[in-house]
C-alpha cells in the first residue's frame, strides 16, 4: 500500500520493450507489417529475438510507460501488471522501481513468461511491434490493489489488456472501486486493431465506466465508424467527461462537454522513433490535470513530453520532464 495516495495508477500488460534498429529489408524478409502491433507466440518471439541486431531491453507497456512519464513530471505513479519471476521479470521490476512508480503486483510462480514487445526501428522513425504477451495476460481482477486504487487520483486503463476474460473483470473491478472513491477512471483506446476487435465493448466501457478517454485519430473514427474525424469527434462528446484525440503533427483536440481546446504539437527538432509518442501525451495531460491544471495547459505539458520522446529511440525520457516543462513552459 502506497504511504500517500497517487496521482495516476496504471493498469497494464506489463511488457519489456527490446528496441533494436532494422531496416525496409528485415522488415520484408520476416513478413512484418510496417508500423503495425502483431500478436505472436513464444516461438516466434525467440525466432526474431535471434535475427535481430543489438538491442536495448526496458521495462515498457503503454501504461507503464505514462506512469514513468508522471513520475518523470514530479506526480507520483503507481502501475498494476503481471510479470513472471524470471530474468524478464526482474528486469521490469527493476526498471519500473528505478523510474520512481510504485509496483507491488506479486510476480507469477509458474505459468507463461513474462512478456516482451519486439520493437524495430526504421530510419524513418516508424515502429513495428511485435509483441509475446506471455504472464501479463493472467492479470485478474484479485490482482487490483484496491487501496492503491482507491487512494490515486485517476486509474489509467490500457486498451491492449482488454482481450482477457480475467483482465476485463480486473478493469471494471478497478473502475467500481475508483467510482466509488470518488475518484476517475482513464482509457487508452491503445491501437486500431484493438477498436476494430471491441469496438462494442469499448463503447460500453467508455459511456458507463471511464471519465476521461485518450485515442488517436484513426482509433476514434473507429470506434464510432464516423466518417472522418470531425464527425468522431462529435460522436465522442457527451460519451465521457473528457476526450483526449491526439493526431500527431497536427497537435490535439481536447473535448469536455461544450469545451472544445485544440492545441498544437510542440515544437521536435527531429523525429526519430515515434514509440511512446501517445504514451507521453497522456502523461503530460494525467499529471497537468491531476495537480489542477486546466484542460489546455494539460494539453500543452502532454505535447511537450510528446516532442521529447520522438527526438529518441524508445518510449521513456532520456531527460527528465520536469526539468524540460520548465525550461519550455515556464
Amino acid at each position: 500500500m502506497p504511504i500517500e495516495p497517487l496521482d495516476v495508477v496504471g493498469i497494464g500488460n506489463a511488457i519489456v520493450d527490446v528496441l533494436a534498429p532494422a531496416d525496409d529489408a528485415f522488415l520484408d524478409g520476416h513478413g512484418l507489417v510496417k508500423g503495425a502491433m502483431t500478436l505472436i507466440d513464444e516461438h516466434r518471439a525467440h525466432a526474431l529475438y535471434d535475427a535481430m541486431g543489438p538491442a536495448t531491453e526496458v521495462s515498457g507497456g503503454s501504461v507503464a510507460n505514462s506512469a514513468v512519464g508522471i513520475a518523470s513530471l514530479g506526480g507520483r505513479s503507481g502501475y498494476i501488471g503481471k510479470v513472471r519471476n524470471d530474468q524478464l521479470g526482474g528486469i521490469f521490476r527493476h526498471d519500473i522501481r528505478a523510474a520512481g512508480v510504485e509496483f507491488a503486483t506479486p510476480a507469477a510462480e509458474d505459468g507463461p513468461p513474462t512478456a516482451r514487445c519486439l520493437v524495430l526501428v526504421t530510419p524513418d522513425a516508424q515502429r513495428t511491434l511485435q509483441t509475446y504477451l506471455g504472464a501479463c495476460v493472467e492479470l485478474g481482477p484479485d490482482d487490483i490493489d484496491a487501496d492503491m486504487v482507491a487512494g490515486a487520483r485517476v486509474t489509467y486503463l490500457e486498451g491492449y489488456l482488454w482481450d482477457p476474460p480475467k483482465a476485463k473483470e480486473a478493469f471494471l473491478r478497478a473502475a467500481d472501486i475508483a467510482h466509488q472513491a470518488g475518484r476517475k477512471v482513464a482509457l487508452s483506446l491503445s491501437d486500431p486493431f484493438c477498436v476494430d476487435r471491441h469496438r462494442d465493448s469499448f463503447r460500453d466501457l467508455v459511456h458507463g465506466h471511464v471519465d476521461i478517454l485518450f485515442a488517436n485519430e484513426e482509433e476514434i473514427v473507429s470506434l464510432y465508424k464516423a466518417n472522418g474525424f470531425d464527425a468522431a469527434l462529435q460522436q465522442a462528446r457527451g460519451q465521457c467527461e473528457i476526450a483526449v484525440l491526439t493526431r500527431s503533427e497536427k497537435g490535439a483536440v481536447i473535448v469536455a462537454g461544450d469545451e472544445v481546446h485544440v492545441i498544437d504539437a510542440a515544437p521536435a527538432p527531429k523525429v526519430v522513433d515515434s514509440t511512446g509518442a501517445g504514451d507521453l501525451f497522456a502523461a503530460g495531460f494525467l499529471y497537468g490535470h491531476t495537480q489542477g491544471n486546466d484542460l489546455a495547459a494539460s494539453a500543452r505539458i502532454g505535447a511537450v513530453c510528446a516532442a521529447e520522446i520522438i527526438g529518441h529511440i524508445g518510449a521513456r525520457p532520456e531527460r527528465p520532464l520536469a526539468a524540460l516543462l520548465k525550461e519550455k513552459l515556464g
